[in-house]
């Protein structure tokens, strides 16, 4: 699911008037991951942006085709989930399985019959040889089963990185390669300042082994050295192992991975895969363990088989990024939790934190625990992080994003974090890169940026305030308000500005920690309201969706509509929610109904756009579920659920939706005149008392519980008056303004 351009059915109904400018392609791949593990496995193509597949570069639009089947030169490691545009793309370490020369060596295999499963990826190659492939947190295991061939190959390619696109690849800056006899190898490859070390065993008794280099065996050699590599001077290098092969007869190729050198990476293979005896099967069952242990933790009820097949899927993706690599910091020498693939933290931190918050709390404290080392010893919360050193942070697309994982992380209690160390790089923090502007005038461009940073301001001070520095919590709060300034009171919608992958309408509608003061300045809840249903499409035409290539006339055309671009895009994720600060949450069922059930699909071309390191499935997770999580509010929303009951795991505790009254309704229901009607919470109770509000507080969450909800066909009074929490009116200075 997401790996092929978005093929789902013509929507009806408000969904049909929602227009996606970004790419419409999940950029999932099927490769062998392990939850939240470092390594991942895949066929690779070269194609953009994970390596797999068929599709060249695309920002805008259906993907053009780079390749007109799927087809395969090897399998690679470390893959991008979801993501876009992220520049640097992995896939290192290829493994090729050939019957042909080392000339052939890049060749590209039509890929037949392919079966992917959490924690396993297969297919065959047009040679003939089955390819399967798993992997553990830390370690890959390949198994090829080959025909009879006299002088059969697996051959490791450590050169390989990045993709066959411009820009794309990526070049080891030195490496390292040994071979050590008896079907053992290592080596060491420095990609973005990174040393990602290999120790590999190749089970196949007698057969040869050798180093090789651009193509040409290196007879009798067992070691090269490269002290600089450069793109003009890169050639291709590597280990070579062969010999002959009966017909069925299969050969296990073993990694153990580590960014502290090649002893650590033996030790990780040591742990994982059990030497003494084939480790294929044993890693592959105990990584289908852990995603079952993973994937357990949300449980629902009713549903069609479809809705369920998403709803699991969305899940897995949910759990694939970060990659947590234990005690494998290249950059400090302690040990601890090291997290890299926080890619698109403007995607996630919304949406996927908090899951990973109520499913996996040790995971989501490790990651706060990572994120502030980082900021340690680079001077930065990441807005962005790779496997990479370096200042690219992708500061364009966001300020300060890390503080709202904070904020609700000290809110809930967690353990593993100092606190006061923690302020303090949160303060520092605010005022890096687009902060000193925001610090200086309380307004900063784009404008997006004087929301973030306002927000995090916010954060900061209920950290501030809990440790008792009422001092640092007054002035943080003062400057919080100032998200004020980003607003034309003329029109209720933020000030012109540059936008990142969006406009002023898409982060007009975020959900501050004022929204009280923000639905005032847009002239009150009718005026807001009004607002919102221009925004999602209520009363519009059905619109045409970009192709391939589309003209900038029609680009322009669209983005004139200032429409909701479904879920194709991370600003409007939250959006549907802003009804509910306005008493309108038959609204926010009505539009999330419809995303519900006309952007995602159970094939290929299944989501509506870039999953996003698994930022939008965690958004479905979310929103069948019923609820909505206010990172940095410690709050949730209440919604109809998609589901008759649904039961998270919360750490040790149980936390349950169940409904009265629900209809199931399919996803993506073509051939009938109109959506199905959504459904309207009545009346709700929670653990037994009536409940009025339309929210609850993530600790009443996290504790356990249970939320019942009535639901029927028409809109009630319910939540209508009692809106979610809002900060008092902002008191602007005049300094403050713009």
């Amino acid at each position: 699911m997401g790996t092929a351009a978005t093929d789902l059915p013509r929507p009806r109904g408000l969904a049909a008037t929602w227009w996606w400018p970004k790419p419409q392609v999940g950029n999932t791949h099927p490769g062998a991951t392990s939850p939240l593990g470092m390594v991942s496995a895949c066929a690779y193509s070269g194609a953009y942006p994970t390596g797999y597949g068929r599709y060249a570069k695309n920002t805008e639009g259906v993907p053009e085709e780079m390749f007109d089947r799927l087809q395969a030169s090897g399998f690679t490691h470390f893959q991008q989930s979801g993501t876009g545009a992220i520049r640097k793309y992995y896939n290192y370490v290829r493994v090729t399985p050939m019957l042909e020369p080392l000339d052939a060596l890049g060749q590209a295999w039509p890929l037949h019959d392919e079966v992917a499963t959490a924690g396993y990826y297969a297919a065959t190659l047009d040679t003939g040889v089955r390819c399967e492939i798993t992997v553990g947190e830390k370690v890959a295991v390949h198994r090829y089963t080959f025909p009879e061939h006299r002088n059969a190959r697996v051959v490791i390619d450590l050169s390989c990185g990045g993709l066959d696109i411009e820009i794309g690849r990526t070049v080891p800056l030195r490496a390292q390669a040994e071979s050590m006899g008896h079907g053992r190898a290592q080596g060491t490859v420095v990609m973005e300042g990174v040393p990602l070390s290999v120790y590999l065993e190749v089970d196949s008794p007698g057969w040869r082994q050798m180093l090789w280099y651009d193509r040409r065996l290196i007879d009798g050699g067992t070691r090269l050295d490269f002290d600089s590599i450069r793109h003009t001077t890169l050639r291709p290098f590597g280990m070579l192992f062969m010999g002959p092969v009966a017909a069925g007869q299969t050969v296990e190729v073993r990694l153990g991975f580590s960014l502290r050198g090649c002893d650590q990476a033996r030790q990780n293979l040591e742990r994982e895969c059990w030497l003494a005896q084939p480790g294929f099967d044993e890693v592959h069952a105990a990584t289908r363990v852990r995603w079952a242990q993973h994937v357990d933790r949300v449980q629902v009820d009713g549903g069609t088989p479809a809705r369920r097949t998403v709803m699991a899927t969305a899940l897995y993706h949910s759990l694939i990024k970060p990659c947590f690599a234990d005690d494998e910091s290249p950059f400090w020498p302690t040990s601890g939790p090291y997290a890299f693939d926080i890619c698109t933290m403007w995607d996630i931190y919304k949406t996927q934190l908090p899951l990973l918050a109520a499913i996996v709390p040790h995971r989501a404290s490790d990651l706060l625990e990572s994120l502030i080392r980082v900021c340690e010893e680079e001077g930065n919360f990441p807005i962005g992080y790779r496997m990479a050193r370096g200042a690219d942070r992708f500061f364009r697309q966001a300020s300060a994003l890390a503080h709202t994982a904070l904020a609700d992380a000290h809110a809930l209690g967690r353990p593993g974090v100092d606190w006061s160390w923690a302020l303090a790089h949160m303060v520092d923090d605010l005022r890096r890169l687009y902060g000193e502007d925001f610090f200086e005038h309380g307004l900063v461009h784009p404008i997006s940026h004087t929301l973030d940073l306002a927000y995090a301001y916010h954060c900061t001070a209920q950290v501030a305030r809990a440790l008792n520095d009422q001092r640092l919590a007054d002035d943080l709060d003062r400057r919080s308000r100032q998200w004020v300034n980003a607003f034309d009171p003329a029109t209720g919608l933020l000030r012109d500005s540059e936008f990142y992958e969006g406009g002023k309408w898409n982060y007009s509608f975020r959900l501050l920690h004022d929204m009280a003061s923000r639905i005032a300045l847009a002239g009150g809840d009718t005026a807001f309201v009004d607002k919102l249903d221009r925004f999602f499409g209520f009363g519009a035409a059905p619109v045409v969706q970009p192709g391939r290539r589309p003209p900038l006339t029609e680009m322009a055309a669209g983005y004139a509509l200032h429409r909701f671009e479904g879920l194709n895009n991370e600003p409007d994720m939250e959006a549907p929610w802003a009804y509910h600060y306005a008493g309108r949450p038959d609204r926010t069922a009505q539009v999330v109904k419809s995303a519900l059930t006309w952007q995602f699909g159970t094939g290929p071309g299944g989501l509506p756009g870039n999953d996003d390191s698994g930022g939008l499935s965690s958004w479905y997770v979310w929103a069948s579920l019923g609820l909505f999580p206010v990172a940095g509010q410690s709050l949730f929303l209440i919604n109809t659920p998609a589901f008759e009951r649904a039961a998270i795991r919360v750490g040790d505790e149980e936390f349950v939706i169940e409904t009265t009254g629900h209809r199931e309704t399919p996803i993506g229901v073509d051939g009938v005149d109109a959506e199905p009607a959504p459904q309207y919470v009545q009346s709700a109770t929670f653990n037994g008392e009536p409940l009025h509000t339309t929210h609850l507080n993530a600790a009443d969450v996290h504790r356990g519980g249970r939320l019942h909800l009535r639901l029927g066909p028409r809109p009630s009074g319910w939540g209508c008056e009692s809106r979610p929490p809002s900060l008092p009116a902002p008191r602007a200075s005049p300094k403050e303004n713009p």
